[in-house]
């Protein structure tokens, strides 16, 4: 049976304008327990950042990150794939650009993200990276 990409995607994901700080997006992604937000420009997406993105793009390089803005440390040239496409194609795409993370849109808009621990748990949830990606984060 074909699997759709809005079968695993999380939904509703959560974004922040351009201009938001990299020490507010730090926290969103601490207090919501996320690895990534979009970066949308009213209704259009204009990249993702990761927890990852913040630290090599923003914070290594110096600053206040109280003035840096995430458009800086977030990824703008994206790879989309809408609900309705196959999840095994999200996932080629993820093999093809070496990315973890896939934003999901529909008719222009960001409604989800697809990832690659989404895919794990859906594809085999006895991995490492499945039993990584189900279990509750230690705070």
């Amino acid at each position: 049976m074909t699997q759709h990409v809005s079968d695993i995607m999380t939904s509703a994901p959560v974004t922040v304008e351009p201009q938001t700080s990299v020490t507010a997006v730090a926290r969103i992604m601490r207090d919501q327990d996320l690895g990534a937000v979009l970066v949308t420009d009213g209704e259009e997406l204009r990249g993702l950042v990761t927890d990852r993105d913040l630290v090599v793009r923003a914070l290594a390089e110096g600053g206040d990150p109280e003035q840096t803005t995430v458009v800086g440390a977030c990824s703008d040239d994206l790879v989309t794939v809408t609900p309705e496409d196959d999840l095994d194609q999200a996932i080629q795409l993820m093999r093809e650009h070496s990315v973890r993370r896939i934003p999901v849109v529909d008719h222009g808009h960001p409604v989800g993200i697809v990832s690659l621990g989404d895919t794990a748990m859906e594809r085999d949830p006895g991995s490492a990276l499945g039993d990584i990606s189900a279990a509750r984060p230690n705070t």
